[in-house]
């Protein structure tokens, strides 16, 4: 045990295994052998990251590098691995709820041909294989090796059904975003070389490390600045958030994956990481406070009026991911990590769970089409109303605990914390009650599907409901890691988080707290009787008009993105193609070759095979050289 970990190198390695043998494999294997092994791999990463886990909570870490990446000169990037309290958090998200997506997908996914289903566990085995080596790696250059894996998982994923054109534009926007996104963390990579001369995060992040970034003239802001513009693409931030809800086109465990435990996480951890850098960009961190609390407003307000069960959960996961941004932004990063801890459990539930739906609809994703699913799907039921409370933030739940520490390091911002306490918490209250006008649409009231799709009403097999069960009560229990002092608890996450991740600077007494937890409380309550109201009897709702229509589509972001960025630029590479293109460069080589064409066809007239002609050529040649000895 005490050498665990020296092979934390295998946690990523059997995932990338796993890619191989059933991506190599997959005209040969059954279904079995590919569910086993792409499984298999993964609850084996799992039980080496829980020993691995062990570990770091007795005060043990890793720093190591395996060989030279890069090496060139002088200057040398080691493929490095860095295990500490922080990554083997993570691992376990990883790993942990990665399995259980796995598992829940042997069923979901098993109408597809062999050969499918085997791509599909390959693709799935090298995302979570991109997550862990991002999350491990020791370095800048490791961790966006991890970074861009995510990445190009993502596109394979979403696009998975590519003979559908509408999942392949899907696919695209998810990858042509993140780039934008990612050219900000290489830019990032590249000034933090020059200034430091190293990516090793114990380097950079040392004394003399950040002396050399806080000495250059704009360096901290402009290196953070960059940072965050890969976090907003990874994590889906304004204005890079729109691919997020288009990746719906996935199957609903590639959205549990890419919403709950892997990607979108990713931008929050490489700021979590780089927590000592950024508590010394303040501006940047207003920025930061700032763009999550618009994108957490936004993407509730969207939530509201969508009818599509997982486009609900898609524009919840970029509001909840806006949350995790205040909580960075204000300087309060052990909250933002113990809520994606939370988010992970309560957010893979609810995809799981509306999987488990679309699975008993026949594929039907129309929650107006729905109702009434509860005595047919008492399992799935049942998880999902417990999923909801626990993101709503009822008190005991895990979701409870990580909101609400959010708002009290909100409420505790000097100047301005009230104002962000307050907005923050009205966003806190639309999620409640778009989450609850999800639930009695979907589960209560009369069915108001076909008569066909009613017959076939049942609920999902036990590979499907197990997962969904074992979340339910990681969403009960979740949050009991990090009990604040207030309610008698000691806070364990943020004790094991300590050694690598900055404490809030402030801190508010115990009565505040108790005024603002039960303040959030009975509002969010309010929000949830509201929605009781208006949905218990849910019987369609006709078109939205007004300000519901914009809500209903979304703000016309997209609109706004096409006529102000896609189409403009279109326009201008119509115009390099057809002008400068075919007319410029290409008239140029194509005039120079006509012209060297239609010489050669005016020279090939001189050669008519007659001997006098080449006679008096030859004689005027030899004038022409005369006369010009003459003169020169």
């Amino acid at each position: 045990m005490s050498n665990i970990l020296e092979l934390a190198w295998l946690i990523p390695l059997l995932p990338l295994i796993g890619f191989l043998i059933n991506g190599l494999g997959r005209k040969i294997l059954s279904k079995g052998w590919v569910s086993m092994v792409g499984c298999g791999v993964i609850l084996a990463s799992f039980i080496l990251s829980v020993m691995v886990f062990m570990q770091t909570k007795n005060g043990i870490v890793l720093n190591t590098s395996y060989f030279d990446f890069i090496n060139v000169t002088s200057f040398k990037i080691g493929f490095e691995f860095k295990i500490d309290q922080l990554s083997s958090l993570f691992l376990l998200i990883i790993t942990g709820v990665g399995f259980l997506i796995h598992v829940y997908s042997t069923a979901y996914m098993h109408d597809e041909d062999n050969k499918d289903f085997a791509k599909y566990f390959s693709y799935l085995n090298l995302f979570v294989f991109s997550m862990l080596l991002l999350v491990l790696g020791g370095n800048f250059v490791i961790m966006f090796i991890g970074w861009e894996g995510v990445g190009l998982c993502s596109y394979l994923l979403i696009g998975y059904w590519f003979k559908n054109k509408g999942y392949t534009s899907a696919a695209n926007k998810a990858f042509i975003m993140n780039r934008i996104g990612d050219l900000g963390f290489l830019l990032a990579t590249f000034w933090i070389i020059k200034l430091v001369g190293s990516v090793n995060f114990d380097v950079v992040f040392s004394r003399e490390g950040l002396s050399a970034i806080t000495n250059a003239p704009y360096a901290v802001t402009g290196i953070t600045l960059l940072l965050f513009i890969g976090a907003t693409g990874k994590s889906a931030q304004i204005p890079l958030y729109t691919w997020l809800p288009d990746a719906m086109a996935g199957p609903t465990p590639v959205s549990a994956l890419i919403h709950a435990a892997t990607m979108v996480t990713a931008g929050i951890y490489m700021i979590a990481r780089s927590n000592v850098l950024f508590s010394l960009a303040g501006h940047t961190q207003t920025l930061i406070t700032v763009v999550g609390l618009a994108t957490a407003l936004l993407a509730a307000s969207i939530a509201i009026k969508q009818n599509d069960i997982k486009k609900v959960l898609a524009y919840s996961t970029v509001s909840q991911l806006g949350f995790m941004f205040i909580a960075l932004g204000t300087g309060n990063y052990i909250a933002a990590v113990f809520h994606v801890l939370t988010h992970a459990f309560f957010k893979a539930l609810m995809f799981l769970g509306s999987g488990s739906v679309i699975h008993a609809m026949g594929g039907e994703q129309d929650i107006r089409k729905m109702g009434g699913l509860h005595p047919h799907m008492k399992i799935t039921s049942i998880t999902f109303l417990i999923g909801c409370l626990a993101i709503a933030g009822i008190p005991g739940l895990s979701g409870f605990f990580s909101k609400d520490e959010i708002l009290a390091g909100a409420y505790s911002v000097h100047g301005y914390g009230k104002v962000l306490y307050g907005i923050t918490l009205f966003a806190a209250l639309l999620t409640a009650f778009y989450m609850f006008r999800l639930y009695f649409i979907t589960f209560t009231g009369k069915f108001r599907g076909t008569q066909d799709q009613e017959h076939h009403l049942h609920e999902s097999p036990a590979a499907m409901t197990i997962p969904l069960v074992v979340l339910a009560i990681l969403s009960i229990i979740g949050g009991f890691v990090g009990v604040p002092e207030a309610l008698g608890g000691h806070h364990e996450l943020a004790a094991f988080l300590s050694p690598v991740v900055k404490a809030a600077e402030h801190q508010l007494d115990h009565n505040t707290e108790y005024i603002l937890m039960g303040l959030s409380t009975m509002l969010v309550i309010v929000s949830i009787l509201f929605a009781w109201s208006k949905f218990k009897n849910y019987k369609g709702e006709g078109e939205a008009t007004g300000f519901g229509k914009v809500l209903q589509n979304k703000w016309y972001v997209d609109e706004l993105y096409q006529s102000v960025i896609i189409h403009p630029l279109k326009s201008l590479s119509a115009f390099f193609n057809n002008v400068l293109e075919k007319k410029g460069i290409d008239g140029f080589v194509n005039s120079v070759g006509k012209a060297v064409h239609y010489s050669s066809r005016q020279l090939r007239l001189l050669q008519s095979g007659q001997v006098g002609l080449y006679v008096l050529l030859m004689v005027i040649g030899m004038l022409a050289l005369f006369i010009i000895q003459l003169f020169v």
